[in-house]
């Protein structure tokens, strides 16, 4: 199996600046995946993205020099063994509360013994649909679990969930966690930013990469100035819906 770029990356503490896909199409992924970003991720928990549709944008996004990221809508052991086995390395995980669900993903990730995934390599295009003898042997150690934390019960368990062995990094949703806090629609309230800021001093302290995303620039620059590592600065559909209703908003003044 090819290794996990990002991975290595993640755990050097290289700084990864990547791109959310939310559009659920190939083509388009396609067109991101040769911008220059350190990764893509393909969204399947707010974009109507299911197994086939992340399929297609892992093979668009596969030969260029960008790692794909995916994100379950669900951490279901199911779900996940569908995305592993598809070729998926690094999946966020959302709604992370407690380490007991941290550690029930982590084995959701393994083979036995380490853990509970379903053996079908043999199927798998993670395998080279069989035809590469390591892979079992190999896949645990391709594999990179992010959590994500966001809300206020997962915020009081984060030195305990960014604990967990087999967990390689924590990423920190800023909406959801200011709609948890009592904030709905306001990632930018200084309750917020005060917790987002001091979330990534904690995640390091536990010797894991910490991430976030947003779609304004400034801001993005300010997480990077904190701590966090991987960092997602735009969505495609963010992209495309600034820079559309732009243009016809200057012909149309």
């Amino acid at each position: 199996m090819p290794e996990n770029a990002f991975k290595t990356a993640l755990v050097r503490g290289d700084r990864l600046i990547g791109l959310w896909l939310a559009l659920a199409d190939p083509y388009s992924a396609e067109l991101c995946a040769g911008a220059g970003f350190d990764w893509l991720l393909i969204d399947g928990e707010h974009a109507p993205n299911d197994v086939r549709s992340t399929l297609a944008g892992l093979q668009a996004v596969a030969p260029y020099p960008t790692h794909a990221l995916v994100r379950p809508p669900i951490g279901s052991a199911v779900l996940i063994k569908q995305l592993l086995d598809i070729g998926a390395q690094t999946l966020v995980v959302p709604m992370v509360d407690t380490a007991e669900q941290a550690r029930d993903l982590v084995a959701a990730t393994r083979y036995p013994p380490r853990g509970v995934r379903g053996v079908g390599a043999a199927l798998a295009r993670a395998s080279r649909f069989g035809r590469d003898a390591a892979y079992l042997r190999a896949a645990d150690e391709g594999v990179c679990l992010i959590v994500q934390v966001e809300s206020a019960a997962g915020l009081a368990a984060l030195d305990e969930i960014a604990a967990v062995d087999g967990v390689n990094g924590v990423f920190i949703g800023p909406a959801d966690l200011a709609a948890s806090l009592g904030h709905l629609g306001q990632p930018g309230h200084p309750e917020v930013q005060v917790a987002i800021q001091q979330a990534a001093i904690r995640i390091r302290a536990a010797g894991k990469a910490a991430g976030i995303l947003s779609t304004d620039e400034a801001v993005a620059r300010t997480y990077l100035e904190w701590g966090y590592t991987f960092v997602a600065v735009g969505t495609d559909v963010t992209l495309l819906s600034r820079a559309s209703s732009a243009l016809a908003s200057r012909f149309k003044a």
